[in-house]
């Protein structure tokens, strides 16, 4: 099979300007294959690197060597050395990622920033809000919250508004920060059925997960940093 993820030599190093420069290395050499359809987590203790491996994924973070290369659209990007335009159209098509914490401009309704990611794919937008509006109620967010900006919503629901907003577009590659860490068990049941369809559709899913039985209920794989 063919990988859809493939990371060879990764490190990441932060410079601590206020202290003096001094220089802390997060990851080191990471390799690693993904294929799509599987599930693989991350794992290791606090401080190791996890979410900071998920945002060189995603191109949030800058990497200090080694190579994130990508398959879009048929040929490979190397995220570690890619352009800001081209991470862009990389997590417009390829790469979802669901966050820990949701952040969005204040006022904008729950239902437009879950639908948002359709509507930049061209979906026309009485497809994409039917999408969200199904997802929203899936996760449990009631139907009176919906056209309210997420900035007045409960620690919980505001994660199931980001989930929400992170499946509801396919995406090649799902890394997932902790998506379950806030919700209640009917809740993360429901996520971990999502991910489980994710996978079924092709997706290659990279997730951290605070809690080990939904890790293994979740992914086959497991990669200790």
């Amino acid at each position: 099979m063919t990988p859809v993820l493939s990371i060879e030599g990764l490190s990441k190093e932060f410079t601590l300007h206020q202290q003096g420069g001094t220089r802390i290395t997060v990851l080191e050499n990471v390799n690693l294959d993904v294929m799509a359809g599987e599930a693989m987590s991350i794992t290791g203790q606090s401080g190791r690197g996890k979410s900071t491996l998920l945002k060189l994924i995603y191109g949030s973070y800058k990497a200090s060597g080694g190579t994130v290369r990508v398959l879009h659209n048929g040929a490979w990007v190397n995220v570690a050395g890619a352009q800001p335009r081209d991470i862009l159209r990389l997590r417009q098509q390829t790469i979802g990622y669901v966050t820990q914490f949701l952040r969005v401009i204040p006022r904008i309704p729950a239902i437009d920033i879950v639908a948002e990611p359709l509507i930049d794919r061209d979906v026309a937008p009485d497809v994409a809000v039917g999408r969200a509006r199904d997802l929203l109620a899936r996760l449990n967010i009631p139907e009176k919250l919906w056209h309210l900006s997420p900035m007045t919503f409960s620690g919980g629901e505001q994660q199931r508004v980001n989930i929400a907003r992170g499946f509801a577009a396919h995406h090649p590659i799902l890394l997932l920060d902790e998506p379950t860490a806030s919700l209640d068990e009917e809740n993360r049941s429901r996520v971990l059925s999502m991910i489980a369809e994710a996978r079924a559709a092709g997706s290659a899913v990279v997730a951290v997960f605070h809690d080990e039985e939904e890790r293994r209920k979740a992914c086959e794989r497991e990669v200790a940093l």
